[in-house]
């Protein structure tokens, strides 16, 4: 062994220490990405919101289940007739030609929309939107079978017995009639609501009929009876991007934190300033009677749909304890901050933004129904049959076949009439005049002829000119629709 050799290291074990101390099963915690969802009893409540709610909902749902059953002359006022393509919505036929309607129609329910949510911020959602609707409407139902809030919480939290069962399926059997009801009626704007009727009871129904009143009708039972708030608070988009159509000067549910705070319970004789305390006696039933469960004395917040519901039940309050009223309200943050009576606050809601929504809103209404006004009740279209372009015929002279569609869109039968103009020599080398019935449309073929060497080879334009007659005598308007005449090479 080499003497200068280094001698052979000593390999010690190192024993780890842990950093921490061992995690027991007490330190061990389950963390949720969602919020558990809990029910929501929304307690009954009396006030002038709640009237105007309700006033809201008797009339749009007298609208949307009565409109389908009345009729107009011999025919269903209002009917969207998709399989012949035409629209019935009383005295007006529209086809879908007349898509520019429908397009302003959507102009002016947008900026409704802007007007409303600028005025009064969700305005819509308190009041008129179907979620909202129909969930007053099953959440009625439920008080009625059930009982009112403490009755519905203490019933869900008993055990099954036949009282429970009785009051659960009655409950349900009644959502179930009043979904399947809807379902029929929504799709009685599709089909005649009569004759729809006499299908469900013969049992003829088509499948497509079938889906989609079951299909709305699921639709209902299970937004309304079921997630309720849930579709306002997350499946809304509404809810999401209203603050970008608010400002300052927007009416909101506010609570009045200065006269409010410090909160606290009291006698109703008890001195306020020797308690120190303000005029929120902390009872929580803002709380209870919100259909969202939101807290409107912790400021705005997205799951607020502005139903007044909170501001309802404190006046109440109020008027018990004898306090004036208004601790919550419908007033704007400016109002709130400066300390406005209501004449200022509502003086400062007319403001630039909602006077150019209005302004916009008049005109479009106002071109509407002006075209509708002037409005022929005829149309025309006009196709070059592409089989054969252009040929020669007997005589020498180049003939061109057309297609035209005349739409009758009057109540009545029309006689129709059509001439030709743009060439020297054109014209037409079949009959000229027909009879289109009531609402109803007709595929005519045109055969345009021109003598041979009268044109240039090429595309030339020409002009069809309609006229339609009322008892074959009385002119009722005339179109014009340009089309070309070909001349081969």
């Amino acid at each position: 062994m080499d003497p200068k050799a280094t001698p052979p290291r000593k390999i010690v074990p190192i024993t780890p220490v842990p950093l921490t101390e061992p995690a027991t099963e007490d330190d061990e915690k389950m963390v949720s990405l969602y919020v558990a969802h809990q029910k929501i009893y929304p307690r009954s409540v009396q006030g002038i919101f709640a009237k105007w709610r309700w006033m809201v909902v008797f009339l749009t749902q007298l609208v949307f289940y009565g409109l389908p059953w009345l009729e107009w002359g011999q025919r269903q006022a209002v009917l969207f007739d998709l399989g012949a393509r035409r629209f019935y919505i009383f005295g007006i036929v529209l086809y879908p030609q007349d898509f520019i309607y429908l397009t302003a129609l959507l102009v002016i329910a947008a900026f409704s929309l802007f007007l409303f949510t600028a005025i009064a911020g969700r305005l819509w959602c308190g009041y008129a939107c179907p979620q909202t609707v129909y969930s007053e409407i099953f959440m009625w139902v439920e008080r009625k079978v059930e009982g009112d809030r403490s009755a519905r919480m203490k019933l869900d939290a008993s055990g099954m017995s036949l009282e429970k069962l009785v009051k659960k399926w009655y409950k349900h059997l009644i959502w179930l009639g009043i979904s399947i009801w809807t379902g029929f009626s929504f799709v009685g704007y599709f089909t005649p609501i009569r004759e729809l009727g006499m299908e469900f009871f013969l049992g003829n129904m088509s499948s497509w009929e079938v889906f989609w009143v079951f299909f709305y009708g699921f639709a209902t039972y299970g937004n309304a009876g079921f997630m309720r708030e849930q579709v306002c608070k997350y499946m809304c988009p509404y809810a999401r991007f209203q603050s970008a159509m608010f400002d300052k000067d927007t009416l909101i549910v506010t609570y009045d934190a200065q006269r409010g705070e410090p909160r606290g319970a009291r006698s109703k004789k008890a001195d306020t300033q020797a308690l120190g305390l303000g005029a929120c006696v902390d009872c929580t039933l803002c709380v209870q009677v919100c259909p969202t469960g939101i807290d409107i004395r912790k400021g705005l917040q997205y799951e607020c749909i502005g139903c007044g519901a909170c501001a309802d039940v404190c006046d109440t309050v109020m008027d018990k304890v004898g306090y004036p009223r208004g601790l919550v309200k419908y007033s704007t943050e400016n109002a709130m901050a400066q300390g406005w009576s209501q004449k200022q606050t509502l003086r400062h809601v007319l403001r630039p933004r909602v006077l150019l929504y209005i302004g916009i809103l008049l005109v479009v209404i106002t071109a509407l129904f002006v075209s509708l006004s002037v409005r022929k009740p005829f149309k025309v279209d006009v196709v070059s049959d592409r089989t054969t372009l252009a040929r020669i015929v007997a005589g020498g002279n180049l003939e061109n076949v057309y297609r035209l569609q005349i739409m009758n869109a009057a109540e009545k039968p029309l006689n129709f009439k059509l001439s030709v103009s743009g060439l020297q020599g054109l014209q037409i080398a079949n009959e000229q005049a027909w009879e289109v019935n009531a609402t109803e449309s007709r595929w005519v073929s045109v055969r345009l002829q021109l003598p041979y060497e009268a044109a240039k080879p090429g595309s030339h334009p020409i002009q069809f000119h309609i006229q339609s007659f009322e008892d074959g005598a009385h002119l009722l308007g005339e179109l014009e629709e340009k089309s070309v005449f070909l001349v081969p090479r």
